[in-house]
């Protein structure tokens, strides 16, 4: 499974279900009454939950230190997604955020959701396959399409899982599945902030890339791997040079799949 740090997970997920959370409907959060986030990391999602229920929200995840700054919003255990520390239909609802996209079998977390939900289980997660980006520097939208491909196809996990959630909950034994599209808009743009400056910055060094270098060799030959690298830091370099200039915008739209399940009743 991949690792986020702190910094990564606030960028990524800041403003997400600002403009609405329309489509965390069929979650029913006002009649909840006990929530898990699982791979909850920093506790934006958690935060989300808490604000739309009345009822508790416990995040959980296998983290220690992403778990230091969810605490610090809602109550949280530490535990894996496939070993839930809590008892069968201890909640109402379990749901998590991209976290079944980033795990290599999660057919499994979602059968252990549905062991710990008495009710519902929900699960946001993104399309990654499907992601547009469009910007100033002419040549990024074509290397983010091309990085992004790579590394969908070396992946040793499912990146592009959001689209087809629905058939882990049904296979997992979940019953009146609906899905529901979300589509996350990240724009950068003046004034930039810290984080901006560090994503340029990363950008135009070929760091961003090379975190996902693992996977992108599994595809790339040393050559391939090596020219597009030179040219991520080439688009990094008049992507920093345009911010110097406050010029510089950049959107990127990622398309996530809001999919519920319900667990069966005895009857």
């Amino acid at each position: 499974m991949r690792r986020f740090d702190e910094t990564y997970l606030e960028r990524t997920r800041s403003g997400m279900w600002a403009d609405s959370v329309a489509a965390l409907d069929a979650l029913d959060l006002p009649g909840r009454e006990r929530v898990l986030d699982v791979g909850c990391g920093t506790g934006e999602f958690s935060r989300v939950l808490a604000r739309e229920t009345p009822g508790e929200v416990v995040g959980c995840d296998a983290d220690p230190d992403l778990l230091a700054v969810a605490r610090e919003h809602v109550p949280v255990v530490a535990g894996d997604a496939t070993r839930l520390p809590v008892r069968d239909g201890a909640f109402d609802l379990v749901a998590c955020q991209a976290l079944l996209v980033n795990l290599p079998d999660p057919a499994a977390a979602v059968r252990e959701f549905a062991r710990a939900s008495s009710d519902l289980v929900a699960v946001v997660e993104p399309d990654n396959a499907a992601v547009t980006v469009e910007s100033t520097v002419e040549t990024e939208p074509g290397l983010a399409r091309a990085a992004r491909a790579a590394y969908i196809a070396g992946s040793s996990v499912d990146p592009a899982l959001g689209a087809d959630a629905a058939g882990v909950l049904e296979d997992a034994g979940l019953v009146d599945v609906t899905t529901r599209r979300y589509d996350h808009t990240r724009t950068v743009e003046p004034p930039y902030d810290d984080a901006d400056l560090q994503a340029v910055a990363k950008k135009a060094n070929g760091a961003g890339l090379a975190s996902d270098a693992a996977s992108l060799r599994r595809v790339l030959s040393d050559g391939e791997y090596d020219d597009l690298r030179a040219s991520w830091r080439e688009m990094g370099r008049e992507a920093a040079a345009q911010t110097a200039d406050g010029d510089y915008r950049r959107t990127e739209t990622v398309p996530f799949y809001v999919t519920t399940g319900r667990v069966p009743g005895d009857d």
